[in-house]
């Protein structure tokens, strides 16, 4: 099974970036120190940061044909962008959302998402490790 995992934006700075919510390493280190031994011989992760809507939505209509699921943290875009949402809905593949920290605890702003409704499941408030069971959730489907 091929993965994409999408991350959105200011999601390249994890681990300077407020480390009591987000942490204190970064998502290369978690990559590739967990992730990757965790899945070796299960599946192949393929990882995709950008900070820019259109090229998300450029990685995930690429994604058809390559890949057989997406993991996404759309970061801040989770709750303004109804095009990620489309483009999410259009590619036909199963697609899990991720959230390091609870959004529910967060902000009013952060309690809406515009994915919710059009991927598969949502994984939130595990820190990375919501990341590994978005995996996991893909592998049993």
């Amino acid at each position: 099974m091929n993965i994409l995992i999408v991350n959105g934006p200011n999601l390249n700075l994890l681990g300077t970036r407020e480390p009591a919510i987000y942490g204190d390493n970064s998502f290369e280190s978690y990559l590739n120190g967990t992730l990757r031994p965790t899945f070796e011989g299960t599946c192949q992760l393929d990882y995709y940061q950008s900070n820019v809507e259109g090229e998300i939505i450029n990685a995930l209509h690429a994604a058809i044909g390559h890949y057989d699921g997406v993991v996404i943290n759309a970061g801040a875009y989770t709750h303004t962008s109804v095009a990620i949402a489309d483009a999410i809905k259009a590619i036909g593949l199963p697609v899990v959302e991720v959230h390091i920290s609870n959004v529910c605890k967060r902000e009013a702003f952060r309690h809406t998402s515009f994915l919710t409704p059009v991927c598969v499941g949502a994984i939130m408030g595990f820190g990375m490790d919501s990341y590994r069971l978005g995996i996991e959730a893909l592998l049993k489907m």
